[in-house]
């Protein structure tokens, strides 16, 4: 079972793989429990309805889907990953989401350690991570991405994620210009090198090593001496 990160969007093949894992996860033939977590402004359900529909596309209908849809200022109760054979995590604020989980990410790594698989959706890719972008604009006050991509940060900030990939996260590449984000805390040191994920895109890390699923690519940042060395991946990496 693997960890799924989809840098956004709705395309149905950057889904699917992790589909097919959820329905194989269930032991004895039984209905595979799958949790699905929004954290949005106000609590509503219409993303999860989105992340659901792409999760159940195909004949996945007999997955027996546990919604949980928490506010911006709530915690997600652990428990609710208690018992279940595969997680999804949605998209929103990436602080947000950060903040409703932090109290689960034991529990989470836990699951997935044990061979619960795992879907971050744009928010919920970036706080799989080890080391966490959370959004932010600037570094030093220099501007390094436009400011309608900062998450309601000021500066960059990367801190402690769950810890499901030894890379950073960044989502929406080619459709919002993350990358240069993701680029520059490179360069200063915030974080050691990262992937960068475009929209209808996954990168899957499994037993087998890291594949791409899905329309995009993904970037690879990594550290060199005098700045970085980026690369792109599509079908694998």
């Amino acid at each position: 079972m693997g960890v799924h990160l989809v840098g956004g969007g709705f395309g149905r093949a950057a889904f699917a793989p992790f589909t097919a894992e959820a329905l194989a996860a269930a032991p004895d033939r039984t209905t595979p429990v799958v949790v699905v977590v929004t954290v949005r402004e106000d609590g509503g359900t219409g993303h999860a309805r989105d992340l659901i529909d792409a999760v159940t596309a195909d004949g996945a209908a007999s997955l027996d889907i546990r919604l949980v849809a928490v506010a911006e200022t709530d915690r997600v109760d652990p428990a609710m990953f208690d018992g279940v054979h595969a997680i999804v995590i949605g998209g929103g604020l990436t602080p947000a989401y950060h903040s409703a989980l932090e109290p689960s990410f034991d529990r989470i790594r836990t699951a997935v350690g044990n061979g619960t698989p795992y879907l971050g959706f744009s928010a919920g890719a970036m706080i799989a991570a080890e080391r966490a972008i959370l959004g932010g604009w600037r570094i030093g006050g220099v501007p390094v991405v436009p400011e309608d991509t900062a998450e309601d940060l000021e500066e960059v900030t990367v801190v402690p994620g769950i810890g499901l990939v030894d890379v950073s996260v960044d989502v929406h590449v080619a459709q919002w210009g993350t990358l240069a984000r993701l680029i520059a805390a490179t360069e200063a040191g915030a974080t050691d090198g990262g992937v960068g994920i475009d929209e209808s895109t996954a990168l899957i890390a499994g037993a087998d090593g890291l594949r791409i699923a899905g329309e995009g690519s993904v970037w690879r940042v990594s550290p060199a001496e005098g700045g970085v060395i980026v690369s792109s991946g599509r079908g694998a990496l």
